[in-house]
C-alpha cells in the first residue's frame, strides 16, 4: 500500500496548502507547509503505516533540496531536518489518542526503521518527572486556548458523560499528549487531530477541531486545505464516511 504515496500524489497534496499562511508565520518553528504532517497522520490513522516512511522520505528530500538551493550551513540543515522528523513522529504519536495506539505503534516502528540514524530520538521529549498536577494545569490552559468560547460547554459535556472522561481528556489528552512537548505548535497539533478524526470518521469532533484550527490562527483557506488533504489521503486508501465530513465554518 506504500504505492499509494507516489511522488505525483504527494506533490498534489503539497500544492493544496496555501503558501505563506498566518498559521505558519505566527508560530516560530512551524513548518512552512504542513502537508507532510497531515498526510503522515492520515495514513497512520487509516491503518496504512507503510506509507508514512515514504511520505517522510519525500519531505526530507524536498527539504534537503531547498537547503542546498539556499546554501544552508550543515549544522543548521541538520537541525531543520531533525525538526521535520520530530514533527512527523509527534503528530503520529498524538494521533494515537484518536485512532488507537496499535496503529501509532506500527507506524512509528516502520518510520524508525527507515529513519536516518542522526534523526532518531534517544530519550523522551516530555518531562517524565513532571507532577500530574502540572499536567492538569497545562491541559486546562491548552484546552481553553483551543476551544475558546466553547471550552466550558465541551468540558461540561465530557464531565457529564463520565467524570473520569473529563479528567482524562483534560489531563492525559491535552496535558500529557497534546501539550506535553513543544515539538508541534498548537495549530500543528490541531491539524494532526483533524487528520486523525477524518480518518476514523468522527464528524462531531472534526467540526470541533476545524474550529479550533481557526482559534489557533489558521486562515479559512488553510483549515479547508487541511480537511481536503486528509480527505484525499483517506479516500485513496478506502476510508468511507457515513454522513460526510463537516466543512470549516467561515
Amino acid at each position: 500500500m506504500a504505492t499509494f504515496a507516489t511522488p505525483a500524489f504527494l506533490a498534489s497534496l503539497k500544492a493544496m496548502y496555501p503558501p505563506g499562511g498566518p498559521s505558519t508565520s505566527a508560530y516560530p518553528g512551524a513548518l512552512p507547509n504542513p502537508w507532510a504532517l497531515i498526510t503522515a497522520v492520515t495514513f497512520s490513522a487509516s491503518n496504512v503505516p507503510e506509507a508514512v516512511p515514504v511520505v517522510f522520505a519525500h519531505a526530507l528530500e524536498e527539504l534537503k533540496a531547498e537547503q542546498r538551493a539556499r546554501g544552508t550551513p550543515d549544522d543548521a540543515a541538520a537541525r531543520e531536518q531533525l525538526v521535520l522528523a520530530r514533527k512527523i513522529r509527534e503528530g503520529v504519536l498524538q494521533s494515537g489518542l484518536l485512532s488507537g495506539m496499535p496503529r501509532t505503534i506500527n507506524t512509528l516502528i516502520a518510520l524508525n526503521e527507515a529513519m536516518p540514524e542522526n534523526l532518531r530520538e534517544t530519550k523522551p521529549l516530555r518531562d517524565t518527572n513532571k507532577h500530574m498536577s502540572e499536567f492538569d494545569r497545562g491541559g486546562e490552559k491548552l484546552f481553553r486556548s483551543m476551544y475558546r468560547d466553547t471550552a466550558d460547554s465541551v468540558q461540561t459535556l465530557l464531565d457529564s458523560a463520565y467524570p473520569d472522561l473529563g479528567w482524562w481528556c483534560n489531563t492525559i489528552g491535552y496535558g500529557v499528549t497534546y501539550g506535553g512537548t513543544d515539538a508541534l505548535t498548537q495549530v500543528e497539533s490541531t491539524y494532526a487531530i483533524v487528520a486523525a478524526l477524518i480518518a476514523v470518521d468522527a464528524p462531531r469532533q472534526v467540526g470541533w477541531h476545524l474550529a479550533n484550527a481557526r482559534h489557533g490562527g489558521a486562515a479559512l483557506d488553510e483549515a479547508r486545505a487541511v480537511r481536503r488533504i486528509a480527505m484525499e489521503v483517506a479516500q485513496l486508501v478506502g476510508v468511507a464516511w457515513k454522513g460526510g465530513v463537516p466543512d470549516v465554518e467561515p
